[in-house]
């Protein structure tokens, strides 16, 4: 069984940065294709980014391209999720999820291809 905890979340200025963390146990990370979603209130959970083990170019929704980033240590076991520039619409439950799978990147986007979820954080951009 693989677990993921998520840390990192808080309340910032439109501008500023957060830096997520994934820690994942029960699988080495190197053997998952891991990718973060965020729901915010009253709307669908949607896709962020994923990276997928055996591609070195993430994926990205429009709505971040150029603002965040994912990386993964498999040393640590940890992916990050690096965002810049925050605008209040990027406020939401960031969720870390992962599969054991090797995702095609048309499903990578799909909430449903992941097998393991975290509990969530909250990022709450506001001035």
């Amino acid at each position: 069984q693989v677990s993921l905890v998520e840390s990192g979340g808080g309340l910032v200025r439109p501008g500023a940065s957060l830096r997520l963390s994934c820690a994942t146990s029960g699988r080495t990370l190197s053997n998952l294709d891991i990718g973060w979603f965020r729901q915010a209130p009253g709307k669908e959970r949607e896709f962020v980014t994923v990276s997928r083990r055996n591609r070195n170019s993430p994926n990205y929704a429009d709505s971040v391209k150029g603002r965040f980033t994912i990386t993964r240590d498999n040393a640590k076991n940890t992916a990050y999720l690096q965002m810049n520039n925050l605008k209040p619409e990027d406020t939401a439950i960031y969720y870390c999820a992962a599969t054991a799978a090797n995702l095609i990147l048309s499903s990578t986007t799909q909430a449903s291809q992941y097998n393991y979820w975290g509990q969530g954080t909250q990022v709450t951009v506001s001035s």
